[in-house]
C-alpha cells in the first residue's frame, strides 16, 4: 500500500510512532473521544454537540479494525446494537442517528453515512478476527445492514431505503429526494459487490460506478469542491429542508470529506470516472489560491463566505487525504506542481497536532483518517 509519508522521508520508525501517539490521545488520554462503559460497551462523543451519534460509533469501528484493536470494536459494537439500533416501526433495521451518552435516542431517524461505515468494519472484522455468535457474527450483521439499507419498502417491509433504486445513489436520508457527496464511498461499495448477500451484489456493481460518475458532476470544474447536499444531479442543493433553513449548498463541513473518500477509492481501486481531477483541483484552489488563510467557507465556486471553518483540522487532513489520487511518488520539491502541492498538504498534516476542545471530534476522526491512509495502513482488510 502507497505510504505518502514515507515518500517525504520519514521513515518507519518515525511514523509507527505517530500513530501510537494518535492512538493513545483518540483513546485514551484527557483529550480523547473514546469512552468506556461497565465491562463491554462504548461510545465515541460528539464533543461539540455532547451525543453519540452513528457517523463517530462507525468511524471508531473503523479505525479499531484498522488498528487491530478488538476489545474497543466490539464495545462500540455493543453499545450501538444495544442503545442505536431499532427493531420495530418504519425504521427496523436502522440506526438512531443520534443517542444521548447514557443511550437515550434523541431522534428516530437514521444517517446512511453510519450504515455504509458500520457494514464495512464489520465486514473487515469478519475477515480479520473471524465471526463470532449473536451480534459478533461480524458478517452477518454487516449484510443484514445492507439489506436494510436496500429493501426497506419492498414486499410490505415498512420504511424507506436509503438508496435510490433507480439511479443508485445513496440519500441523504431515507426516502429523501437529494444526496450528500461525502457520502458517496464507491470504494466501500467495490467491497460490498463481493461480500453482500448474492442476490444484492450486482446493486452494489453498478452502485460504485454511479457514485463515481456522481463525484464527477458534483465537484466544481475549476475549485474542486462538492457543496454537502446535492441534487442528483451534481448540483448544489439550495431548496431549504423543512427541518432547518440553514443553507447547506456552500464547501462546509460535510462537504471536506468528499476529496478524501476521492483519494483513498482510488488508493483502492484506481477507477476513475472524472472524480479524480476533484482531487488536485481542491489542493490547488485551498493551497495555492487561498493559501493565506484557506479555513474558511466557500461557495462551490471558491468564492469566500467570510464564515470560518468550524472543522479547520478536519478541512486539512480531508485535503492531505485527497493527496492519495495524485498520483506519486510526491515531493516538496518536485517540478511537477501537482505533485508539489499534494506534498505540501501531507507535509502539512504532519506538522500539525491533533485538535483540543470542545470541537475536537469531527476533526480528529478525519485526522486519525487521514495519518492511516497517508501511511499507508488503511487497508482492504
Amino acid at each position: 500500500m502507497r505510504n505518502v509519508f514515507r515518500e517525504l522521508g520519514r521513515t518507519e520508525e518515525e511514523i509507527d510512532k505517530r500513530i501510537a501517539e494518535i492512538t493513545y490521545d483518540f483513546f485514551r488520554s484527557d483529550n480523547k473521544v473514546y469512552f468506556p462503559v461497565g465491562e463491554d460497551m462504548a461510545y465515541i462523543e460528539d464533543t461539540g454537540n455532547l451525543d453519540a451519534r452513528t457517523e463517530g460509533m462507525s468511524y471508531g469501528m473503523m479505525l479499531c479494525v484498522q488498528l487491530d484493536m478488538k476489545e474497543e470494536f466490539d464495545r462500540l459494537w455493543k453499545w450501538s446494537k444495544t442503545y442505536m439500533f431499532m427493531s420495530e416501526g418504519e425504521n427496523e433495521g436502522y440506526f438512531a442517528w443520534s443517542c444521548t451518552p447514557e443511550g437515550e435516542k434523541n431522534s428516530h431517524g437514521p444517517a446512511p453515512d453510519g450504515e455504509e461505515f458500520f457494514a464495512m468494519a464489520l465486514f473487515f472484522a469478519s475477515r480479520r478476527w473471524g465471526d463470532g455468535e449473536g451480534i459478533y457474527n461480524y458478517s452477518r450483521e454487516a449484510k443484514e445492514i445492507l439489506r436494510a439499507m436496500l429493501h426497506k419498502g419492498e414486499n410490505g417491509r415498512p420504511g424507506e431505503p436509503m438508496w435510490n433504486r433507480e439511479n443508485k445513489l445513496i440519500l441523504f436520508v431515507p426516502g429523501s429526494d437529494h444526496t450528500d457527496a461525502s457520502y458517496h464511498l464507491p470504494h466501500f461499495y467495490e467491497l460490498f459487490a463481493k461480500y453482500a448477500y448474492k442476490e444484492d451484489r450486482p446493486f452494489f456493481a453498478e452502485a460504485a460506478k454511479a457514485s463515481r460518475k456522481y463525484l464527477a458532476r458534483a465537484c466544481h470544474p475549476e475549485t474542486g469542491m462538492s457543496p454537502e447536499y446535492g441534487e442528483f444531479d451534481g448540483s448544489p442543493m439550495s431548496r431549504p429542508l423543512k427541518w432547518t433553513k440553514d443553507r447547506h449548498d456552500l464547501f462546509y463541513s460535510d462537504a471536506y470529506r468528499t476529496a478524501a473518500n476521492i483519494g483513498l477509492d482510488w488508493l483502492w481501486f484506481g477507477k476513475d470516472a472524472g472524480q479524480k481531477a476533484a482531487a488536485e483541483r481542491l489542493q490547488y484552489t485551498l493551497g495555492v489560491v487561498n493559501a493565506e488563510d484557506p479555513y474558511v467557507t466557500y461557495t462551490v465556486s471558491g468564492e469566500r463566505t467570510g464564515q470560518p471553518a468550524l472543522h479547520p483540522i478536519g478541512l486539512l487532513a480531508a485535503t492531505a487525504q485527497a493527496s492519495l489520487a495524485v498520483d506519486g511518488p510526491i515531493s516538496l520539491g518536485s517540478h511537477e506542481p501537482a505533485k508539489a502541492i499534494a506534498a505540501g498538504w501531507a507535509d502539512r498534516l504532519w506538522e500539525t497536532p491533533m485538535r483540543t476542545g470542545e470541537r475536537r471530534y469531527y476533526d480528529n476522526c478525519l485526522y486519525f483518517f487521514a495519518f492511516l491512509a497517508l501511511s499507508g495502513r488503511y487497508v482492504m482488510i
